[in-house]
């Protein structure tokens, strides 16, 4: 069951009801193709990846685990063990503010079914018991009214708008944040 990984370990992070979130590996590539190789699912980055720099992608995130201890994650459903998407904490700053964001990417068959809202929840909940953090947001553009979706589900709101990512023609986005203590205790 799962991806298989080459040699490379893929150690485990969270559990959901219908998900397992694993650290990336190259192996990974084909799965992270699907979606990033996508023009619709990489509307929001307005651009889609090559095989490269999908690895190149991958290599950020392993590095990020090593320096931050979290970064993105594969999101594989538990009942299959294939790997549908991506969602896990990137530490950002905007505007000379730095924050842990919740961020994630699934494939389109995977749209609309509560995956993305699932796995963000585990991560905000992770960002919350296993950081510290007081705070956690994610960066939307206004028109992804689907990402805006999955965040206001994950208790967030708009705080304000922000500019971000000098390499995109609409910088424009929403820096939506939910805080640990406006969530109903954890049962």
């Amino acid at each position: 069951m799962g991806q298989k990984t080459t040699g490379a370990v893929s150690r485990e992070i969270l559990r959901t009801e219908r998900l397992r979130l694993r650290e990336l590996t190259e192996a990974d590539l084909p799965a992270l193709a699907k979606i990033m190789q996508d023009p619709v699912a990489m509307a929001a980055y307005e651009k889609t990846y090559s095989d490269q720099q999908i690895l190149e992608w991958i290599g950020r995130n392993i590095r990020r685990y090593q320096q931050d201890g979290c970064g993105l994650w594969a999101a594989e459903l538990l009942e299959t063990g294939q790997t549908i998407g991506q969602c896990g904490l990137v530490r950002q700053t905007v505007d000379g503010f730095s924050f842990w964001e919740v961020g994630y990417l699934f494939q389109r068959d995977f749209w609309g079914q509560g995956y993305a809202t699932e796995a963000a929840r585990a991560c905000r909940d992770y960002a919350f018991s296993q950081l510290g953090a007081a705070a956690v947001y994610s960066i939307i553009k206004p028109s992804n009214l689907a990402s805006q979706g999955v965040a206001k589900r994950c208790g967030m709101t708009p705080e304000r708008q922000v500019q971000y990512n000098d390499s995109l023609k609409d910088r424009l986005h929403l820096l939506f944040k939910v805080e640990k203590e406006s969530l109903p205790p954890q049962r």
